[in-house]
């Protein structure tokens, strides 16, 4: 690990020790294998005025949410220094008294509670103090020699902790090892199964110490020689996965994503003969079990039996845990170890699954590690269990927000780049959702998010309807919805005007391209979580004009189709609704010419003649997109085959 202190940015910190901290905090931010995805904390002390101006000295410490990758000066909370040194003292102090006793002790009362380890902080009687869960350092402690293993790398220089429960009980442990202790001896802290922790009155110092000495650790490994398998994985079977994604949201007692890991690195792990034995001995640091539960689910036989063993599993380990108080968490796992395909991660959000897939990536390779140097070992289940159930992490439970209706469901929506498919989009991510967007050209300002999957594909061809089902199961793990909206409005020809390409051709997108997306999707959508096709119809259905002969044909197929569809698909559990608009005129084929032509036909103005409808209102594609959000969600839960007009009231119709 190589150091990347720049002397030119440094020097725009000036003598500001807040924006100094900021600086080398993101610099540890930036190296995952130190920090990753909140892991690791740093402090400074200095002097600042309280709210009557009397000069105090203060702990500025990140504070607890924020990424040292990017955090700013407000993401520091500044806690009296004094405070912190008597809570020390104290011979015990449960930790949600600790943390209301931090609150009382801030400068800044509406900024966010400091990290659980502020006293420590304190503690160390040196200006920077930079703490962080380095891989390497982990690794080499998660062995059974690996106290040992930290004098032969450091010699008498570093202070060895052994394991302890973070928060007060650390601290405390820490102000007991160091009362008669000479700092100036010291060049760091090691807590065994935990991280590493440096600290200089230069920041600069602080921060090429903690690169250094995690260097030694990397050095040590590599002296090692140990080999990291890698392999590559069988034809992906992209309907076990739906099926594992499906037992997983039905354990969790609600949808997941299920991002697949095929890399040569995932593939290598998965294969590994001793996989079920080492991959479920616990995490790399306890900190991270809050993302990824104590072990993974291994894949060794049938998806669904596996993962209900895992559930029953799991509640014998809180029930042996538990005192009685605690609310058992979700029974689900929050990854997978599947022999042959990969590695598998589950999360709410396709976000959340990223960051267990983050911290797996690390955990393969340490694990792997300490392999190599006598054996994994990790802490015990006991403490395991108090980190996972800790009352910080209890108290949090009931502030959860509320899930979004369609949290973690996974839709499929054709002539996404444009209006009702792209408003389609847009309302299902609002509403929770991750969606494959689907259309013959990029969607393009809707896929800068991660719910979005951008899929260029041609309704037409079989073969990229096939290939875009799959796409989107492979990156989201399953499929809960399809909006079939792609469609196309020929020019008007009366029947006898009209030429065979513009019959065939809006058959062929109106109608049969429909069919043909339904036929790739079910087998997906039957092990989905209450899955859904939503056909989108037209009002020519019930009420067709003069003029549009070949659409309006193809969409009352369309309508039949999808009719046919609910009864054959109700024994899978899969509603079939449709919805039929009118006068959509926020879509492509509503041209200001078009507009004005239609208009003057009838002697409307273009204001009058949208709002032509019973109740004399404009209908727009977000109002058929959020009607579409809530054909797929509970509330219709219990319809199927049903036709539903969106059109302001048409008489005709009516």
């Amino acid at each position: 690990m190589k150091s990347i202190w720049n002397d030119k940015k440094a020097k725009l910190c000036g003598s500001d020790p807040i924006k100094m901290r900021v600086y080398t905090s993101r610099l540890l931010g930036r190296e995952p294998s130190l920090v990753l995805h909140g892991g690791g904390n740093t402090s400074v002390k200095t002097v600042a005025d309280d709210f009557f101006g009397q000069s105090q000295e203060v702990l500025y410490i990140n504070a607890s949410g924020w990424d040292l990758a990017t955090i700013e000066t407000e993401g520091f909370a500044a806690v009296k220094l004094d405070a912190l040194k008597r809570m020390a003292a104290f011979p015990q102090l449960s930790d949600s008294d600790m943390v209301a006793g931090q609150r009382l002790a801030m400068l800044n009362s509406y900024a966010p509670n400091p990290s659980v380890e502020a006293i420590l902080h304190a503690m160390i009687p040196y200006t920077f103090v930079d703490h962080s869960h380095a891989d390497a350092v982990v690794a080499i402690t998660n062995t059974p020699r690996g106290g040992q293993y930290i004098k032969e790398i450091y010699g008498p220089k570093i202070l060895i902790v052994p394991y302890v429960m973070p928060g007060f009980v650390l601290a405390r442990k820490i102000y007991e090892m160091t009362q008669n202790l000479h700092w100036s001896k010291y060049e760091g802290i090691v807590l065994l199964n935990h991280g590493l922790f440096t600290f200089a009155d230069d920041a600069k110092k602080s921060y090429e110490n903690h690169i250094r000495l995690v260097t030694k650790a990397e050095n040590f490994i590599r002296r090692a020689k140990i080999r990291i398998a890698k392999g590559q994985s069988s034809p992906e079977n992209f309907l076990e996965l739906a099926r594992l994604r499906q037992v997983v949201s039905k354990v969790q007692g609600a949808a997941v994503v299920a991002c697949l890991k095929s890399d040569d690195l995932s593939v290598g792990f998965a294969n590994l003969p001793q996989v079920n034995f080492i991959a479920t001995r616990g995490t790399l640091t306890p900190d991270h079990v809050i993302r990824t539960k104590p072990t993974p689910v291994v894949i060794r036989q049938e998806a669904v039996r596996e993962v209900y063993s895992y559930a029953k599993n799991y509640k014998s380990y809180f029930d042996r845990h538990t005192n009685g108080k605690l609310k058992i968490l979700d029974l689900a796992p929050r990854w997978a170890v599947w022999p042959g395909q990969g590695l598998v991660t589950f999360g709410r959000s396709y976000k959340e699954a990223q960051i267990v897939s983050d911290i797996v990536d690390h955990t393969i390779a340490a694990i792997q590690w300490a392999e190599g140097l006598g054996g994994w070992k990790v802490i015990g289940e006991k403490d395991i269990f108090e980190i996972e159930y800790w009352e910080l992490e209890q108290a949090k439970l009931s502030k959860n927000p509320k899930p979004l209706v369609l949290q973690g469901k996974v839709a499929l929506v054709t002539g996404a780049a444009s209006g009702i498919g792209k408003a389609c989009v847009e309302s299902l991510i609002a509403q929770g959702a991750h969606v494959a967007a689907l259309d013959i050209k990029n969607v393009g300002a809707i896929n800068n998010r991660p719910y979005v999957l951008d899929i260029i594909a041609d309704v037409t061809k079989d073969a990229d309807l096939q290939k875009a089902v799959e796409a989107a199961v492979r990156h989201f793990g399953g499929l809960d919805m399809v909006v079939s909206n792609a469609g196309i409005f020929p020019p008007s020809e009366t029947l006898e005007q009209m030429g065979p390409d513009t019959w065939e051709r809006s058959v062929r997108v109106n109608l049969t391209s429909h069919q043909r997306l339904m036929k790739a999707a079910i087998p997906y959508l039957t092990y989905g979580i209450d899955p859904t096709i939503i056909i989108i119809g037209s009002k020519n259905v019930p009420a067709p004009g003069p003029g549009a002969g070949a659409y309006s044909v193809a969409k009352a197929g369309l309508t039949q189709l999808a009719r046919v569809a609910a009864l054959e698909l109700a024994d899978k559990g899969i509603r079939v609704n449709v919805v039929h608009p009118n006068q959509v005129f926020d879509t492509a084929i509503w041209t200001k010419e078009v507009l004005e032509k239609r208009a003057q036909h009838y002697g409307l103005s273009v204001d009058e003649y949208k709002k032509s409808n019973l109740l004399k209102t404009e209908i727009t594609s977000k109002h058929v997109a959020d009607l579409v959000c809530t054909l797929a969600g509970p509330v219709f839960a219990k319809t199927t085959g049903a036709q539903i007009p969106i059109d302001g009231g048409n008489d005709r119709v009516i």
